[in-house]
């Protein structure tokens, strides 16, 4: 059934995703289901399959290889430290990150209506693909095969970072963290403005704090643009010893 509606579909390999991922697909079949955004496949003549169900599967191999990873990686570092790494290697902004880093974002099939709103830039797209991705290589190729393609972005990231006497953290909690200690009201983020079509808004926030303007940023979507804010706020505070890591996550110099 699935090879029917593949073929009834034109759909094609692409064996240059394959050679960046440094993995062949036994079955081009799933590697073409792992591809497909629900948005195509409702659009499709046929079978009305998608990856959603290896996005499901996914999201559970995308998590053990991270927590193995930095339980490796990082054996001195507490639970709550490898909580925040894997955290930060597993969001919808860090997936999304790998995804473009392969091209994923070039070979995903969407369908007409997500392809004109600018579904190929869109993180919950590409995080939930990329998901998809590796688990359909689970299923293909086992666990070994998954881990190989992942930690070699996780190694990219991560592996020249050394650990002692930094800690980890994502700019909003940060900040709040940094204020609470400060005995100053937590931080508010306010909209300043909203620009740009449906498929390409820009956001423009603020973060304050006793009316007091801390940093300014803007973004593709809200949650965007309040990280940004917050780094903004954190980086006036302490300059260089914060290192970012991904775009929500960063390293501080204790």
């Amino acid at each position: 059934m699935l090879r029917t509606f593949f073929r009834k579909a034109k759909a094609k390999p692409d064996h240059d995703l394959e050679k960046r991922l440094d993995y062949r697909f036994k079955d081009q079949t799933l590697f073409h289901l792992a591809l497909t955004h629900s948005s195509h496949a409702y659009e499709s003549k046929g079978l009305p399959l998608d990856n959603e169900r290896l996005e499901f599967l996914g999201d559970s191999v995308v998590g053990l290889i991270a927590a193995d990873f930095f339980y490796r990686l990082y054996p001195e570092a507490n639970e709550g430290d490898l909580s925040k790494f894997k955290s930060s290697a597993t969001s919808t902004v860090g997936l999304s990150e790998y995804a473009q880093q392969i091209r994923l974002d070039e070979v995903i099939h969407l369908g007409k209506g997500e392809e004109k709103s600018g579904g190929r830039k869109k993180s919950t797209i590409l995080a939930g693909s990329f998901e998809a991705l590796l688990g359909a290589i689970f299923i293909d190729g086992g666990y070994e095969a998954a881990r190989t393609v992942y930690e070699k972005l996780l190694d990219g990231s991560y592996a020249k970072i050394k650990k002692q006497g930094l800690e980890i953290n994502n700019y909003k909690s940060a900040l709040q963290e940094f204020l609470q200690k400060e005995d100053l009201p937590a931080p508010q983020y306010k909209t300043v403005t909203v620009t740009g079509p449906d498929h390409r808004k820009e956001f423009v926030v603020e973060v304050v704090v006793n009316k007091t303007a801390l940093g300014k940023a803007r973004g593709p979507s809200r949650k965007v643009a309040e990280q940004k804010a917050a780094e903004n706020a954190l980086k006036s505070f302490f300059g260089a010893r914060i290192k970012a890591i991904t775009p929500e996550t960063f390293l501080f110099k204790s």
